[in-house]
């Protein structure tokens, strides 16, 4: 803990948050994609609604790792540039290559909730990188900490954006009818490669960093991906009858 209550409470409070939602979402299906449904709320243009809810991750963090102090060693920097590789390609470039039907949209309350995780783990990450990282210093470029998250860093960011890629491929030449069977890389193993992907991506992150706002992190992303990843595996698996039965949801031989 830091002594800074904003931060101790809220990074408490994310902790308590991950278990509700990883609770909650093993009995309701978040609302969109394959399980899209009624009952939510207003509703708002699904591209908007992807930069509303991931831009905050990516503005907030820089803003906080701006006004720190710590914010100039190598290993600060690159931590910078690793949180933006995936959440600014997330928030401006990937709402704008997905297909979607034309009038589709996502309900306001979704990109709502999302959007306020975003920014308190943007401010959790940022200033702690800036503010309370006595250990982010040139000698931890040395450690094996930093140089292995890094890799696991990059592989999950490449089996993420890969698998993504693949679900896109699904849908060339502008069709946005139907569902297909994906297949190649992580989906020869699992339903949801990109889902362990992202897992992995700020599980490396949480690694170079040394974090409990990294671990946090995790943590949230797992108690939301997880239970997602086994309704969209049950989906496939009811939906196609010819859907490789030796795939796992999310992990390889596990799960």
């Amino acid at each position: 803990m830091t002594g800074n209550m904003v931060f101790d409470y809220l990074l408490i409070g994310v902790f308590a948050a991950a278990a509700f939602s990883g609770l909650a979402l093993f009995f309701i299906d978040a609302p969109y994609g394959r399980h899209k449904s009624g009952g939510w709320g207003p509703k708002i243009n699904t591209r908007l609604g992807w930069v509303l809810m991931e831009s905050p991750a990516s503005l907030v963090f820089l803003y906080f790792f701006l006004t720190g102090e710590n914010n100039t060693s190598i290993v600060a920097i690159t931590l910078l540039v690793m949180w933006q590789l995936h959440y600014f390609h997330r928030a401006f470039i990937y709402p704008f290559q997905i297909k979607v039907k034309p009038g589709d949209s996502v309900p306001f309350m979704v990109i709502f909730m999302g959007g306020s995780y975003c920014a308190i783990n943007g401010f959790l990450n940022g200033s702690f990188i800036s503010m309370y990282s006595d250990h982010l210093n040139n000698e931890w470029l040395t450690d094996p900490r930093f140089g292995l998250g890094i890799l696991l860093f990059a592989f999950g960011y490449y089996l993420n954006k890969k698998s993504d890629q693949i679900l896109r491929d699904l849908r060339k030449g502008g069709s946005t009818e139907g569902y297909k069977i994906p297949y190649g890389l992580g989906y020869k193993y699992v339903s949801m490669p990109n889902y362990l992907g992202e897992i992995l991506t700020w599980t490396g992150f949480a690694l170079a960093a040394w974090s409990l706002a990294g671990v946090s992190f995790v943590v949230f992303t797992m108690a939301n991906l997880v239970p997602r990843a086994i309704a969209n595996h049950k989906w496939y698996l009811e939906t196609f009858d010819d859907y490789p039965k030796d795939r796992k949801a999310i992990f390889p031989k596990l799960l």
